[in-house]
């Protein structure tokens, strides 16, 4: 049963219903950001959202919407930060590239000013975390307490193909709600919902476990203006990313998988979906070396939502980044 391709068909079969925002394996801590990762973050777009796609398809940086760079005017842009000058500067750098900030150079120094006011474009957002295998859970107990006390989503939700017993339930928070997944022939079929998720308290203090030692655990109590913080990277970097953030191995038994209405990289010798990063490669015994199907998983997520890959953009002026430098 591979986890794999269980994440990729239920973001295909997600994507169909079109109504969310998909991305996969995002950093979801707030304290320790890297210390919790969602297998797939699910972002509802808000009134604003048309904005939003018009400045760029790329996730703007956090230090950039906080800073003090804003439409009205230009501003120096070392004045416009309170974080690591190096910092500063990338985020700098990185906006002018995506079209998010735009230069002016005045008396030798470098001025930014922002395109267009950042809008509050996203709603509510639910982190599913995929497990199959009930029978193989891992940390799952622990991760899924870390999701419900921390609070940084509206919603969590476990889905797996496995029977859910008593048990089961038992181990798993009664906030989290929970799917049962049907696939078959390369797609998901059905979703059973066996329970709904509860509306955490994302506007209010969470608690984020960070390192467990015998007797205790080490833990962070994070502000709700830390959580806003946080939820917005995340929006942010699901709306760059997406979900389709998978290659297709140069192998002769690399075909498209396309059942579950979006393109998947199937492999003839193996049976199934594989990762080309972590499955495919010269040590594989099913390996024959040949170009690897020509996709464009860019123009397919264009086409398949309401992401947009070239928007026009609003810069005032066509200023390239050599009149920054």
């Amino acid at each position: 049963m591979s986890e794999f391709a269980f994440e990729l068909e239920l973001c295909a079969a997600l994507e169909s219903r079109g109504d969310r925002l998909l991305a996969r394996q995002l950093g979801a801590g707030v304290a320790d950001p890297g210390g919790r990762i969602l297998d797939i973050v699910a972002v509802a777009p808000g009134h604003r959202f048309a904005d939003r796609t018009a400045i760029t398809a790329e996730a703007i940086p956090t230090a950039a919407i906080e800073s003090r760079v804003g439409p009205g005017r230009t501003r120096y842009w070392k004045d416009a930060f309170d974080c690591h000058p190096e910092r500063a500067r990338r985020a700098t750098e990185r906006a002018l590239e995506i079209g998010f900030f735009e230069p002016e150079r005045h008396n030798g120094r470098e001025y930014v000013r922002q395109v267009t006011r950042y809008p509050d474009w996203y709603d509510r957002i639910v982190g599913i975390e995929n497990k199959p295998d009930l029978g193989r859970p891992g940390d799952l107990e622990a991760q899924l307490r870390t999701d419900v006390s921390l609070g940084l989503v509206d919603e969590v939700v476990l889905s797996t193909e496995s029977y859910v017993t008593g048990a089961h339930r038992n181990r798993i928070p009664d906030e989290v709600g929970i799917w049962r997944v049907h696939r078959e022939e390369g797609a998901v079929r059905e979703i059973d919902v066996l329970r709904e998720p509860t509306p955490l308290a994302v506007a209010e203090p969470g608690v984020e476990p960070l390192e467990t030692h015998p007797g205790r655990t080490d833990v962070a109590v994070v502000s709700p203006a830390a959580k806003a913080r946080a939820r917005r990277r995340l929006a942010e970097r699901a709306y760059g990313k997406g979900w389709r953030t998978y290659g297709f191995p140069d192998c002769r038994n690399c075909r498209v998988e396309d059942s579950s209405g979006a393109t998947l990289p199937y492999c003839e010798w193996a049976g199934r979906v594989v990762d080309a990063e972590i499955d495919c490669g010269t040590d594989c015994p099913g390996y024959e070396p040949e170009a690897g199907p020509d996709v464009d998983l860019e123009t397919e997520r264009d086409d398949r939502t309401d992401w947009v890959a070239d928007p026009d953009g609003k810069r005032h002026s066509q200023a390239g980044l050599e009149r920054f430098r």
